[in-house]
């Protein structure tokens, strides 16, 4: 645990032990996802850059607040805490589902051997009811919105708070929500539930109201909302009521700017699908004409002969 007072710097100090599973598992995720690229480029198939940059923005979002000091202070500060949470659940898992690693998996994975067993596998999570349920839109909104609630509003996450590998566990359940949230936003590749783009939009802009109640519950409260960030550390010039403020300014802005950014993404999506579907209707209408024009065409002629 820090012993002085926060500071950028020190916020930004590499820090690994016990509670670096989630670096961990991060940079395995990364080396497998640059390995896939890989592997499409030597078959001579293209991946899009920016997918790629998207998912290694995403993994250095994971790093900065998992693999420094941030991890440190978030279990001692409310607003370092929440800092964290909302970079991992909004930020990070965003730019990761950009990169689309399920369709890269998809493509990159042999068809034969250990890849084509570990493909077949995933594609039957992918299809399973489980999958199917878990990616529904109404389902992955109540857990992205309601756990916000059930952890913070009841005695779990104190509970959680008071090991390390409660809030690594807690960590990675933020984290997996956000990937749950945004697949679906988002739809790309092979995803379980395919909403409308209108069903996806709705499903990006109600959480936001929902996130901004909680906001203002927080920077509201007489006391502190959790015990765990009730007593920090003497000597710092910390004031709780001051943290928990600043908790609760920070998931306002976390729920609207990504929010918005993500609005425009899933809205552009509809569009170019829009256009794309126009253009092929139009092609198809083009072609029936074609084969219109070309059957009087053939009837004038057989007319002319006799």
């Amino acid at each position: 645990m820090p012993t002085e007072p926060p500071t950028l710097l020190r916020l930004l100090t590499p820090q690994f032990d016990a509670t670096s599973i989630v670096p961990g598992l991060a940079v395995l995720a990364l080396i497998a996802y640059l390995l896939g690229v890989r592997a499409l480029r030597r078959r001579g198939l293209p991946w899009p850059w920016h997918r790629t940059a998207a998912f290694v923005a995403g993994v250095m979002t994971v790093l900065l607040v998992t693999a420094t000091q941030v991890m440190g202070y978030a279990m001692m500060l409310f607003s370092i805490h929440m800092l964290q949470k909302m970079a991992l659940t909004v930020l990070a898992a965003m730019l990761l589902m950009l990169g689309a690693p399920l369709s890269l998996a998809i493509r990159a994975l042999p068809r034969r051997g250990w890849g084509g067993f570990v493909r077949g596998i995933l594609y039957r999570a992918l299809r399973s009811r489980t999958a199917h349920v878990l990616a529904h839109p109404v389902v992955t909104t109540v857990i992205f919105v309601g756990s916000l609630y059930g952890f913070y509003f009841t005695p779990t996450f104190d509970y959680l708070m008071r090991s390390w590998w409660g809030n690594v566990l807690m960590l990675l359940f933020f984290l997996g929500t956000g990937l749950l949230a945004f697949g679906g936003a988002f739809a790309l590749g092979p995803w379980p539930h395919r909403a409308s783009p209108p069903i996806r939009i709705v499903e990006l802009v109600l959480p936001g109201p929902l996130h901004a109640f909680f906001a203002v519950a927080l920077m509201m409260a007489s006391s502190p909302v959790v015990r765990t960030f009730a007593n920090p550390p003497q000597g710092w010039g910390v004031d709780v009521m001051t943290d928990q403020l600043a908790a609760g300014n920070i998931i306002w802005g976390f729920g609207e700017v990504p929010s918005i950014i993500a609005f425009a993404i899933v809205y552009l999506q509809w569009t170019r699908s829009e256009e794309t579907r126009t253009k092929v209707s139009d092609r198809r209408v083009d072609a029936d004409l074609e084969a219109y024009n070309a059957h009087l065409r053939r009837l004038a002629e057989g007319s002319r002969r006799r």
